[in-house]
């Protein structure tokens, strides 16, 4: 047993850590002094005690010290009883246990801003509403910002309204644990692709089973989101008998393409003076009705982007 800690004399620590490494001692008892800079391959087991006192960065520094050769390691973090654990404490402990492959440091960095909060700028320490302001949403404001600076016209990403007559959400009894739950709707309100969604169903079943027919749903509706996004629509009501769109004329590159589209079929859609386009959908199941509003927004999409 050698024992490791800042206030030994600098030989002494030398020697310590050098029977360490050439197997002359099995067991090192040490501050997190060892946390960085020390590379020891045979070391593979590590017990980090009160966990829930180290911040996160530190955790992921420890947790590589172990695990640096061929060998199975392992990371064992003793805390308290979970009850006296603090919020943030249990955050960065789950963190710590989730992203445990190689490469986690980027997520693992994320996390920490997502815990501790991003400085001055985003920080508690702002007056107002700041502290409430999300890092992306932060990103995007001053990229508008600069672009305003430079005279650059700035186009608002659009975010199109969708109604339909059915309820969209996942529940409970699917995803349990909230965190996940919430994690799974952030995701998908990042999604700008159609291929992001399907791959994200397969992923739900994978982990949870068979999506239930809200969860289904809810994945249909932000599908109805990117394409009528794509096909400048900026409001999308959604009836047993009708689907009515509001558009947005800078989202389009040619929006008189709409008047090509009802030419095309006049039988199917209708154009109201106060320029709301309705189009007349087939009675069916809601999963066909979706899907008939799917194929209408893509062809939409052909006719005001060209």
């Amino acid at each position: 047993l050698g024992v490791a800690h800042g206030r030994l004399a600098e030989d002494e620590l030398e020697q310590v850590m050098y029977k360490f490494i050439n197997r002359e001692i099995d067991m090192l008892v040490s501050t997190t002094i060892v946390e960085s800079g020390l590379d020891i391959p045979n070391a593979n087991t590590m017990i980090i005690n009160r966990a829930d006192r180290m911040g996160l960065a530190q955790l992921y520094q420890l947790r590589g010290r172990v695990g640096r050769a061929d060998i199975q390691a392992y990371a064992y973090l003793i805390v308290p009883q979970e009850a006296a654990l603090s919020r943030d404490a249990q955050k960065r402990l789950k963190v710590v246990m989730e992203h445990s492959d190689l490469g986690a440091g980027f997520q693992i960095a994320l996390n920490d801003l997502k815990i501790r909060g991003g400085g001055a700028a985003l920080g508690v320490s702002q007056s107002g509403h700041i502290a409430a302001v999300g890092y992306d949403m932060f990103l995007k404001l001053m990229e508008e910002a600069v672009s305003r600076l430079k005279g650059e016209p700035v186009v608002e990403p659009l975010e199109p309204e969708i109604n339909i007559p059915v309820s969209v959400f996942i529940p409970e009894s699917y995803i349990e644990d909230i965190d996940q739950r919430l994690s799974a709707y952030r995701r998908l309100a990042r999604m700008t692709e159609l291929k992001e969604v399907s791959d994200f169903r397969e992923e739900l079943t994978d982990r949870y089973g068979k999506p239930p027919a809200e969860a289904i749903h809810l994945l249909l509706k932000i599908m109805l989101k990117i394409l009528a996004a794509r096909a400048g629509v900026r409001r999308l009501d959604l009836t047993w008998e009708t689907m009515s769109l509001c558009f947005s004329e800078v989202h389009q590159k040619n929006p008189y393409g709409i008047l090509d589209l009802i030419k095309s079929d006049p039988g199917l859609y209708r154009f109201s003076p106060d320029q709301v386009l309705y189009v007349r959908m087939a009675k069916t199941r809601i999963n066909s009705l979706m899907n008939q509003a799917k194929k209408i927004l893509m062809e939409i999409a052909t006719y005001v982007n060209n």
